[in-house]
C-alpha cells in the first residue's frame, strides 16, 4: 500500500503545489517551455506510479458496495464521458489559451472546466461502489487535483488576462449548470457538438463493454 500512497501524495503535490505556488519561481528559473516539459514528464511518471501502485496494492475493504452505487456510477459516468468528449475543443481555460476576450459558447455555458469535471465525476461515480483503501486513494488523488485544478486555472487566467477574463468568469461556472441555474447563462443545445456527444456516449458504452455489467470498474 505504501507505493500507492506515495504516488498519490506525489501526484497531489505536483498538481497542487508545483503547479500552484511554486510555478512562478520554477518558470522564472527554468523558462516556460522547460517547465511544461518537466511537468509533463513528472505527471506521466506519477500517473504510471499510481496505476502500478494500485494494481499491486492489497485489497482492504472498508464497506460493501450498496446496490444503489451501481446506478450512481452509471449516472455519473455517462455525463463524464460526454463532458470529456465536449472538452476536445479550443478551451478558454487551457494553459495555451491566448490572451483574448473569450466567447461563452457551447459546453462552456454548462461549465468552463468540462474536462476536469469529467475527471471529478469519474472519481465520485466510482467511490461508493469501490469501498476499499487502494481505490479510495486513487480516486481521492484524482478528485483533489481535478477540483483544485479548476480553482488554480481560474486564478492563473485572471492574473494573466485581468479584466478581459472577468466577463467570461462571471457568466460561467466551475461546476456544471450552476451559472445556468443562477440565470447568469442559458443552455443552448444548438451550440453543442452532437458529434462529440455521440462520441462520448460511444466511449461510455465501450467502457461498459470492457468490464461488463452490473458493477463499475475503474474506467
Amino acid at each position: 500500500m505504501l507505493p500507492l500512497l506515495l504516488a498519490a501524495l506525489g501526484w497531489i503535490g505536483l498538481h497542487v503545489v508545483v503547479a500552484g505556488p511554486l510555478r512562478p519561481t520554477l518558470v522564472n528559473r527554468m523558462g516556460e517551455a522547460r517547465y511544461r516539459l518537466g511537468f509533463s514528464i513528472a505527471s506521466a511518471v506519477l500517473l504510471l506510479a499510481l496505476i502500478l501502485g494500485y494494481r499491486a496494492a492489497p485489497y482492504q475493504a472498508l464497506w460493501p458496495a450498496p446496490q444503489w452505487s451501481y446506478v450512481w456510477a452509471h449516472l455519473c459516468m455517462a455525463p463524464a464521458f460526454v463532458l470529456l468528449a465536449l472538452s476536445l475543443t479550443d478551451s478558454p481555460t487551457a494553459v495555451t489559451a491566448g490572451k483574448c476576450r473569450f466567447e461563452v459558447h457551447g459546453v462552456f455555458r454548462i461549465t468552463r472546466h468540462p474536462m476536469l469535471n469529467a475527471f471529478a465525476l469519474w472519481a465520485l461515480g466510482h467511490a461508493p461502489a469501490n469501498g476499499d483503501v487502494a481505490t479510495l486513494l486513487l480516486l481521492g488523488a484524482i478528485l483533489i487535483t481535478a477540483l483544485n485544478g479548476m480553482a488554480s486555472i481560474d486564478r492563473k487566467r485572471a492574473a494573466a488576462l485581468g479584466e478581459s477574463w472577468t466577463p467570461f468568469a462571471e457568466s460561467t461556472s466551475r461546476l456544471p449548470f450552476v451559472a445556468i441555474a443562477q440565470s447568469r447563462n442559458r443552455l443552448a443545445l444548438d451550440e453543442l457538438s452532437w458529434g462529440r456527444i455521440v462520441l462520448g456516449l460511444v466511449l461510455y458504452l465501450l467502457a461498459l463493454g470492457l468490464h461488463g455489467l452490473p458493477g463499475p470498474a475503474l474506467i
